[in-house]
């Protein structure tokens, strides 16, 4: 007879959720377990998803920095460049984190077990390892984080050689002459203006007419025109029609309006699917949406009051910064700690070439509420920061109350976007107004001084207004 043992908490995946999951767990006093299938911990995140394609990033900026720099040296890739030489510092930054995380799951006192989990009811779980032996845990609380995978459509044959997938694209030995990329989401676009960049031919196919449908259109503007100067070009409106390797040199893509793309290599970038087939979640009453993912309320609660599901098993978007705090608010709404109103400002950030970030109402959301809202711009180029480095295509938006004194949102595209977002980030939730862009003292130079440029903007309208209605 198996006999079980009993947790306060059950956390299920080893993912950026899951971790903060276990790690709250423990801070709030519990005994936590955390079952993670893999080998190692980090997820998806770590070794097939956001550090291995950040790391490529870092390495096509910091080739585009030497190419912009030093003309004089004319320096330029080899042709066959292999992948692994961009990546060199893969390894490294993977060794790094999982380090860091091992020795805080140690520190917190967690209780980590590699295996496959699957539930028997609602308070119990059991765990298989890869030797076949089985184990049983049962807890007031359970926390399912296992991730997601791409999704890949019938139609279109991934062979992961020559039609990849994100979680396959990196397998590739030599950086390709040609690539398409299907797909205008976050993956589509980050991986696409990458590898042009890096001087790849890039196509990137999408159905809408602009690709990245939730962001701030003059944003998305911003990045297909940094796209196609690196030498990409974007295709809307095109449904795939058919997919297939010639079996000698290209990937031929026949397009809804005729055209067929032919290219050395394809990216499938057309979303993700939560990992819930191996859960047995029927088992504890869980429901599962028709889309595939685990609906929950604003707590990550499921159906089932005492099981929570975070991070991408929840839907999209599928972002590192989202999952972590999914875990942390669901195991501090089990425990019944404060859990504050941050998830109502959870910054979204786009590593694209040039990166993208977003706060708050845009201004399509701030007309729908307000009506007349007052939009403050701050060109890159009228920056000292953003002229001296180079990076002088890029624009911050601030989103403000017809009056012009309340902050409602911050849109950025250009270098450093995802880190300038926070700015705005701190000031939405402390209820800052706009004036106090103009009343505070930021270094010079730098890219925080968009702010000021965007908050005269928005106090300027405002003044306009003001004198039109008294006149």
């Amino acid at each position: 007879m198996n006999t079980s043992v009993a947790f306060d908490i059950i956390v299920i995946g080893a993912g950026p959720a899951g971790q903060k999951a276990a790690v709250q767990g423990t801070k709030g006093g519990k005994r936590v377990a955390l079952i993670e299938r893999e080998r190692g911990i980090g997820g998806s995140c770590v070794y097939r998803g956001t550090i291995p394609s950040k790391t490529l990033r870092e390495s096509a900026l910091h080739l585009d920095r030497l190419k912009r720099a030093g003309e004089a040296f004319q320096f330029s890739l080899k042709p066959d460049t292999q992948i692994a030489t961009l990546l060199s510092r893969l390894e490294d930054v993977v060794q790094a984190h999982d380090s860091f995380m091992s020795r805080q799951i140690r520190r917190n006192g967690i209780s980590l077990f590699h295996g496959r989990a699957r539930f028997l009811s609602e308070h119990t779980v059991e765990m298989q390892t890869v030797d076949g032996a089985q184990q049983q845990f049962t807890a007031d609380t359970i926390v399912v984080a296992t991730g997601s995978r791409p999704r890949n459509p019938e139609e279109i044959p991934v062979d992961h050689e020559h039609i990849l997938d994100s979680d396959s694209l990196l397998s590739m030995i030599y950086l390709p002459r040609s690539l398409a990329v299907i797909g205008g989401g976050v993956i589509g676009c980050e991986y696409a203006s990458i590898f042009a960049l890096l001087g790849v031919e890039v196509t990137l196919i999408d159905r809408a007419p602009y690709p990245l449908q939730f962001m701030d259109r003059e944003l998305v503007e911003q990045f297909i025109k940094g796209f196609e100067q690196q030498g990409g070009h974007y295709l809307g409106g095109q449904h795939i029609e058919q997919v297939r390797w010639n079996e000698v040199a290209h990937v031929a893509t026949k397009l809804s309006d005729g055209t067929t793309v032919n290219t050395e290599k394809m990216l499938v970038a057309l979303g993700r699917q939560a990992n819930v087939e191996d859960l047995n979640l029927s088992a504890a009453g869980i429901m599962v949406s028709d889309k595939g993912v685990i609906p929950v309320n604003q707590y990550c609660q499921t159906n089932v009051p005492h099981i929570y599901a975070v991070g991408d098993m929840v839907g999209a978007p599928a972002l590192a910064s989202k999952a972590m705090e999914h875990g942390r608010r669901a195991v501090r709404h089990a425990l019944n700690l404060p859990i504050g109103d941050a998830a109502s400002t959870i910054p979204l950030g786009i590593y694209t070439i040039p990166e993208m970030a977003s706060i708050g109402l845009d201004e399509v959301g701030a007309r729908e509420r307000y009506r007349d809202p007052l939009i403050g711009r701050a060109k890159f180029e009228e920056i000292a920061r953003a002229q001296i480095s180079g990076a002088g295509h890029g624009l911050l938006k601030m989103v403000a109350d017809p009056a012009g004194e309340r902050l409602l949102g911050v849109q950025v595209v250009g270098d450093s976007a995802t880190e300038l977002v926070h700015l705005g980030q701190l000031a939405l939730q402390s209820g800052a107004t706009i004036e106090s862009f103009i009343d505070n003292v930021f270094n010079f130079p730098t890219y925080a001084e968009a702010y000021r440029i965007a908050a005269l903007d928005i106090l300027g309208q405002a003044a306009k207004i003001r004198t039109a209605k008294a006149a």
